[in-house]
């Protein structure tokens, strides 16, 4: 029998999300049934200890019986328990400096953790994750921040709304003006933000279309990276080429700017790559967009307008282009900035039920089958006190060097 324990989320501001769902919860132990649950008591939880008592899943207060915990965001280095598997997002494998201290914790006090983030297949592609609730919530608010920029609709804020299908009511309900949308991005983020645009019947169009043609309807066009992007000696390559090389490479998104009223970035920016838009394209009389929706909120980066992440509270701001500075968004002359960097949250039911799936598929099983696949192997960071042999590049930020 393996133990596992759902961690009541600790972290401000709250998180309302949770690996498993209630039913989640069943679907594992009917699939394995030597695997047991606990379940940490939460008031804040997104599900209610009583949705789990009424599935017959034991609500405790504390998970010291238990072998793996399981959470989702960082756990509070007070509130680790010693010698245990844990699994969650714990935001160091880039250096973060803001958790260099819950890392040296988790190493001293013999934790084996599991991050979220790395959990990958044999080629590294991620596994789990909530890239797709991202797109389609960080759709919603730009298309909430277009009518409040052109004062022609007001709708509901995301966060208080129940799931997708009240999101998706609540825009069948508005009538968008003939606006072109741009989309980059294809993975999970996109996916999601792709939902959300044919959920609202908004024609999808061709790149060629998109550039040289007046529709009068709304339309969209869905980038992918050799769209916006081209070489700079000319040569006409692959994908791959551009994940491997990418500072070869140069941004070819004003093309797309001088046609696109909202701009969704749903991409993913690696090391090297060029800037979509810079400060320059975006004070040029040819750059028409009007709102950016920067779902992957990279402060300072390849999207110039973000100059900060926005709050669930407080989700859009202006960017005046000419000043590089922040205004008001309902200044005439501003770029209504949408950049909220924790957008799942405000869909915590959908999130929860459609990570609990994901982490069924592809984790559960290894804990059952001797890891056939290295699943866990791959993303075990740390291991009898020590960083594993793949993560061992954190010990200078372990110990403070870097």
């Amino acid at each position: 029998m393996i133990t596992f324990g759902i961690i009541k989320e600790r972290k401000n501001p709250p998180d309302r999300r949770v690996v498993f769902s209630p039913k989640g919860i069943n679907k594992v132990v009917s699939k394995f049934p030597k695997a047991v649950f606990n379940v940490e008591s939460s008031d804040i939880r997104v599900f209610s200890d009583t949705d789990y008592r009424q599935e017959n899943i034991e609500v405790v207060d504390a998970l010291n019986e238990c072998d793996v915990l399981l959470g989702v965001k960082e756990v509070p280095v007070s509130a680790l328990i010693s010698n245990k598997k844990y699994f969650f997002f714990s935001h160091t494998i880039k250096k973060q400096p803001y958790n260099r201290d819950l890392l040296k914790a988790i190493l001293e006090k013999n934790i084996e953790l599991y991050d979220h983030e790395v959990i990958v297949n044999k080629k590294g592609f991620r596994l789990i994750g909530f890239g797709r609730y991202a797109g389609i919530v960080g759709t919603y608010n730009g298309i909430r921040a277009l009518g409040l920029k052109n004062e022609g609709f007001d709708l509901p804020k995301a966060e208080t709304l129940s799931d997708q299908k009240a999101l998706e009511s609540e825009l069948s309900k508005i009538t968008l003006p003939n606006v072109k949308i741009v989309l980059t991005g294809n993975g999970k983020v996109g996916g999601g933000a792709k939902e959300v645009l044919d959920a609202m019947s908004i024609k999808e169009i061709s790149v060629d279309e998109y550039l040289n043609q007046d529709f009068n309807e709304p339309v969209y066009v869905q980038l992918d990276v050799l769209d916006y992007n081209k070489r700079k000696d000319g040569q006409v390559l692959d994908n791959m080429d551009f994940y491997k090389n990418a500072s070869a490479y140069e941004s070819t998104f004003m093309r797309f700017a001088k046609v696109s009223d909202l701009y969704i970035a749903g991409h993913f920016f690696g090391e090297g790559a060029p800037y979509i838009f810079t400060r320059e394209d975006a004070k040029s009389t040819d750059f028409n967009i009007g709102v950016v929706a920067d779902i992957s909120c990279d402060i300072d980066g390849p999207v110039a307008s973000t100059l900060r992440s926005s709050t669930i509270a407080d989700p859009i701001y202006g960017y005046h282009p000419d000043k590089e500075i922040e205004v008001d968004f309902k200044d005439p002359e501003a770029i209504v900035v949408m950049a909220v960097d924790n957008l799942p949250c405000e869909l915590p039911k959908d999130a929860s039920e459609g990570f609990g799936e994901m982490f069924l598929e592809h984790v559960i099983p290894a804990f059952f089958d001797g890891d056939a696949d290295g699943v866990l192997e791959r993303a075990r960071m740390t291991q009898q006190g020590k960083l594993t042999p793949r993560y061992a590049y954190l010990q200078d930020y372990v110990d403070g060097r870097e």
